[in-house]
């Protein structure tokens, strides 16, 4: 019999917004319960109501969470390479963690809600500031590496590109046009 390892509140809280994060991922916000949260966190759902209030805050964490983790890709990215292109290679890690993105879309189509429409709108702007900070890009080179990058997103939720893609011609070509693109810059 092992002994269960006691997680500290940070920790707990942490693993319940990993859980909202592949729970709102699969369902949305309309679409995904508290208590579902809870179990894929292994806690209760009064305990996952205590942490975060709402399940609209607990939305709110997961958006914020994400665009956190979109930023610090970039920042990684512009580290090695100021520069859009270093950026665009590392959108790859994103289709990794396609968590990230479903989220980021679902937060797109919950933004009817102003306190999350405003929250989102706020954080896409952060993410648009940051690139052009990070790589002195100008707001129509920002404007396109956005538009890419929200194709490959969309691309991505409908699972024709990443690791697990479904094959179609039409998909193949345009991701061997974005590729090419990246590669021209």
């Amino acid at each position: 019999m092992s002994a269960r390892v006691r997680l500290t509140a940070k920790e707990r809280g942490d693993e319940v917004l990993r859980a909202a994060v592949r729970a709102f991922a699969a369902s949305g916000y309309e679409g995904t319960k508290t208590d579902e949260i809870a179990r894929l966190a292994g806690v209760s759902q009064p305990y996952v109501i205590r942490l975060f209030g709402t399940k609209q805050q607990l939305f709110l964490a997961a958006i914020r969470s994400v665009c956190d983790r979109i930023e610090q890709i970039f920042r990684d990215a512009a580290a090695e390479t100021p520069e859009l292109i270093a950026l665009g290679r590392n959108y790859e890690r994103l289709l990794a963690e396609p968590e990230i993105l479903l989220v980021l879309l679902h937060g797109f189509s919950a933004s009817g809600d102003p306190v999350i429409g405003d929250c989102v709108r706020a954080r896409f702007g952060s993410i648009y500031t940051l690139i052009r900070e990070l790589t002195g890009a100008t707001p129509q080179e920002t404007r396109e590496f956005l538009s890419a990058g929200m194709l490959i997103t969309v691309m991505s939720a409908m699972q024709v590109m990443g690791p697990n893609a479904i094959p179609l011609p039409w998909a193949e070509e345009i991701t061997k046009t974005l590729g090419e693109e990246r590669q021209e810059d």
